[in-house]
C-alpha cells in the first residue's frame, strides 16, 4: 500500500507541475501583450501591436500542450490507482494513453479559448484599427532653436 501511495504522489507531482506551468504561461501572456500594447499606444511604433500576436500564439500553443500532458497524467493516475497494491511498478509512461489524442486538440478546451480568445479578439480589433486608420506623422514641437542661459 505504501508503494502505491508513493507512486500516486509522483504522478500527482507531475500533474501539479503541468498546471503550474500553464498558470505561469497565462501570466506571461498578459504581461507581454500588455507591454506591447503600451509601446504601441505611445505611437512610438505601431508594429508593437502586430508583434503582440507572437507571444499570444506561442503561449496558447504551449498552454494547450501542458493541458494535454496534464490530461494524460490524470489518466495515468486513474490507471495507477486501479492496479493492485502488489503490482506497482512506478511507471511514469503516458504513451499508452495517447491513442489518437493530439495536443492541438486541447486548443478547443474552454480553459484555453476562454482565456486566449478574448485577448485574441481584442488584439484583432486593435490590429484592424491600426491597419484601417492612416498613420499620422507626429506634429513637430515649435520653439526656439537655441536657448541662452546667463548666470549673474
Amino acid at each position: 500500500m505504501e508503494a502505491k501511495a508513493e507512486h500516486l504522489k509522483l504522478v500527482q507531482g507531475a500533474i501539479s507541475r503541468m498546471s503550474g506551468n500553464a498558470f505561469l504561461l497565462k501570466g506571461w501572456t498578459v504581461t507581454l501583450v500588455s507591454a506591447l500594447f503600451a509601446f504601441g499606444a505611445k505611437d512610438a511604433d505601431r508594429a508593437f501591436i502586430v508583434i503582440a500576436w507572437i507571444p499570444l500564439i506561442v503561449f496558447a500553443g504551449l498552454d494547450s500542450y501542458y493541458l494535454w500532458q496534464e490530461k494524460l497524467f490524470r489518466e495515468l493516475y486513474r490507471a495507477s490507482a486501479a492496479i493492485p497494491n502488489d503490482a506497482v511498478d512506478f511507471s511514469m509512461n503516458i504513451e499508452p494513453f495517447k491513442h489518437g489524442r493530439r495536443w492541438r486538440s486541447s486548443l478547443a478546451s474552454p480553459t484555453i479559448y476562454g482565456f486566449y480568445g478574448p485577448i485574441a479578439f481584442l488584439l484583432l480589433a486593435v490590429t484592424l484599427y491600426i491597419v484601417l486608420t492612416p498613420h499620422q506623422a507626429p506634429i513637430p514641437i515649435q520653439g526656439p532653436k537655441t536657448i541662452t542661459i546667463s548666470i549673474q
